[in-house]
């Protein structure tokens, strides 16, 4: 059992020679989501860190263009780090070069993404199974990039698999610059609940002097500054509480300062997020009806708790054309604001 009691502070937390704030607030990682227009706009209402979403070593080496894509920073995210996945040194060493090349901040190691298709190749959660890779891996990127390398991943395989203090220690001592830890097993894939206690007795390590990010079930200002107070751990990765909601960043600096909620985000302000959210998602991908598509999948939290909805967001997730999107926002805004 982790005695909290014994948990380290620090009043400026680092990842390599990048400085950020005491208690860092992280957009993670998600695919099909932290793409650089929803990376921006949490950027602008308080992130520290963004992160691309995950990107296949094998699909870079190949030049596919999705993943190539994914590789597009702006200059208004930074810090921002590109974060990949695989299992084979060769192609990982080869994507280190091609992602040097975007100039990103930092490189992001995924060893903790859960879904089959990644799993069965050994990525991602599957090298939870086989930590002298995990780390042999990250021991060599380490040695062939001067960006600071990150990993990002899970307590374990599963609960008679949790290793995490000792995989923490072995990843810092071959050059890991920061770990974020989601407090679930790759068993439980995104069921029950995170458990931060293991994510605790990394921090609380003698030995680790790395940053030790919290990741999983941080959905409130209250449990990000539980994870601040109780568990003393050096910053929060935010992934799903942000979907729709690039303003929780700002919500949860605004808790620290005042232990007070901002109001909640009216039906306006929402319109015009998403109508923002839109315009940047059209001109990343250049063609109207790709970033009208691109946006689909974000509708329903922006629009999250109002009810009746479902006839307008019906309306939104099935128009082709900007103009009809932004002809239903106008609809919502006079129905419900």
């Amino acid at each position: 059992m982790c005695n909290f009691a014994l948990l380290k502070f620090v009043d400026l937390v680092k990842i390599g020679d990048i400085e950020l704030c005491d208690f860092p607030l992280l957009l993670a990682p998600m695919e099909d989501v932290s793409d650089p227009p929803f990376r921006a706009l949490c950027k602008e209402q308080g992130a520290d860190v963004v992160y691309t979403e995950f990107i296949s070593s094998e699909g870079l080496i190949r030049d596919a263009a999705k993943s190539r894509k994914k590789l597009d920073i702006y200059e208004k995210e930074r810090p921002v780090g590109i974060q990949i996945f695989g299992a084979n040194l060769e192609s990982m060493l080869r994507t280190v070069e091609i992602v040097e090349q975007s100039n990103p901040d930092i490189i992001d190691i995924n060893f903790g993404c859960p879904v089959k298709k990644v799993v069965s190749k050994g990525a991602g959660a599957g090298i939870l199974k086989d930590i002298d890779l995990m780390v042999s891996l990250t021991d060599a990127m380490v040695k062939h990039s001067n960006l600071p390398i990150t990993v990002k991943t899970r307590l374990g395989w599963d609960t008679d698999s949790i290793k995490i203090v000792e995989v923490a220690e072995r990843l810092q001592d071959v050059g890991c610059a920061a770990i974020s830890i989601h407090g679930r097993t790759r068993a439980q894939m995104y069921k029950g609940t995170a458990d931060w206690a293991p994510i605790a007795e990394v921090k609380n390590n003698s030995r680790m002097h790395i940053p030790v990010f919290g990741n999983g079930d941080v959905n409130s200002p209250e449990k990000a500054m539980e994870m601040r107070d109780k568990y003393g751990l050096d910053g929060a990765m935010i992934g799903r509480a942000s979907i729709g909601n690039p303003w929780f960043f700002k919500q949860i600096k605004h808790f620290f300062e005042t232990g007070e909620h901002l109001p909640e985000i009216s039906i306006a302000d929402r319109v015009e997020m998403a109508k923002r959210h839109l315009q940047m998602e059209i001109d990343w991908k250049e063609v109207e009806i790709v970033g009208v598509m691109e946006m689909r999948r974000h509708y329903t939290n922006y629009f999250k708790g109002i009810p009746d909805f479902k006839p307008y967001r019906m309306k939104m997730v099935t128009s082709d054309s900007a103009q009809d999107v932004y002809n239903v926002f106008d609809e919502v805004l006079q129905k419900f604001a």
